[in-house]
């Protein structure tokens, strides 16, 4: 895959794709700008060498549809008090004219169905306003859109210091070991494909989540309300096959998913008929702590909970806090896990924080993704 470094881009116009996909409240105002802030070294490399950068992302999903509220407005805002220089917004990605700025931010791409099409003219037009391409949104690189995939068919393309930073940390072929793995979230048919590729490399790999449930039912366990898929219950039981797969043994369970509801912790053969497990037991977790003390490496994906109740948020919060201080290389797989970090203020406690999350474990799944690939030829 080349690099920006490994590219003359002095004196050019740079076309840089951005992950600015940053979440917002009802008022449209950013939450969280950590998107913007990871673009900054590769913002900061090209502005010292090109001539100018026009800079192009999508924000939340328009369908294709002009919609006032996802226009790019308040990214150029923030992203303007990051770099100290005035960014010059435009009101469209395609069909306009690029003024003679140094930072100019295009309108979301996702205003226009091409984008997510890859549609090969609207790739066209997007490479016409540079001379080399960089792409630097990880978190979308799982996506063969036209601003990941097709622009690198009319431009001299490369990858730029974040993409190459995700890429240096999750790859885990040569990661100091022992290698422990968390793998959280509820849909088993979600995470299989990651779990069953990480298992032969890893030393240990602890399950949570509401896939929990899915295993307990195809080793014959009542599992009460609790989530399960049951088109996944072969794969469940090809999963246990592995010793290296570590369940919890005792879950929180309540009458109902509510702050309010009665709760109690059971063992995981005694869940309740009816009643639905929503987190990590005590045992449970004093039994993955003990686990990872030895851990040099450990990589998390997927809250270990229902996380958005507090009541239930204990697993998650309790061996964040843990993973915190743990003298290891501690990796944080994007999505849920990252919005936790976020959360309990402790990102800055971590080797590295993903910016993608289903980008990340598609990586760590295939050793490569399509906006990736692209960049080898």
């Amino acid at each position: 895959m080349r690099t920006l470094t490994q590219v003359d881009i002095t004196g050019l116009r740079v076309l840089l794709r951005v992950d600015y996909n940053v979440p917002l409240d009802e008022r449209g105002e950013i939450i969280d700008d950590f998107k913007i802030k990871q673009s900054l070294p590769t913002l900061k490399y090209v502005l010292k060498r090109a001539k100018q950068v026009i800079i192009m992302s999508h924000l939340g999903r328009p369908e294709g549809k002009h919609v006032k509220e996802l226009k790019m407005d308040k990214v150029a805002l923030r992203l303007m008090k990051h770099v100290g220089k005035n960014v010059t917004k435009l009101d469209d990605c395609v069909n306009v004219v690029i003024p003679d700025e140094k930072v100019v931010l295009l309108e979301n791409l996702r205003f226009h169905k091409e984008e997510k099409e890859n549609n090969s003219e609207f790739a066209k037009k997007l490479a016409s306003h540079g001379d080399v391409f960089v792409n630097d949104a990880f978190g979308v690189s799982h996506r063969a859109h036209a601003s990941t995939v097709g622009v690198t068919k009319f431009l001299p393309s490369c990858a730029g210091l974040l993409i190459q930073k995700e890429v240096e940390n999750l790859d885990f072929s040569k990661a100091e070991r022992p290698l422990i793995v968390i793998v959280g979230g509820s849909k088993l048919s979600t995470k299989f494909p990651v779990m069953n590729s990480l298992l032969p490399e890893v030393d240990e790999l602890l399950v949570g989540g509401a896939m929990i449930f899915t295993f307990y039912k195809s080793l014959g366990l009542e599992i009460g309300g609790s989530m399960c898929e049951d088109n996944q219950i072969v794969t469940a039981k090809l999963l246990l096959n592995n010793e290296k797969l570590i369940l919890p043994s005792d879950v929180v369970v309540a009458s109902e998913v509510s702050e309010k509801a009665k709760s109690k912790t059971v063992e995981t053969d005694k869940i309740p008929k009816k009643w639905i497990g929503l987190d990590l037991g005590e045992k449970t977790i004093e039994d993955f702590k003990k686990r990872l003390k030895k851990a040099k490496t450990v990589f998390w994906n997927g809250p270990l909970g229902v996380y958005e109740i507090e009541k239930y948020a204990k697993a998650s919060y309790d061996l964040t806090k843990f993973l915190a201080g743990l003298k290891a290389k501690v990796i944080i797989g994007g999505g849920d896990s990252a919005a936790i970090v976020e959360k309990l203020g402790l990102r800055d406690e971590f080797s590295h924080v993903s910016t993608g999350g289903g980008a990340s474990l598609e990586f760590i799944q295939k050793g490569t993704l399509p906006a990736l690939e692209v960049l080898k030829n």
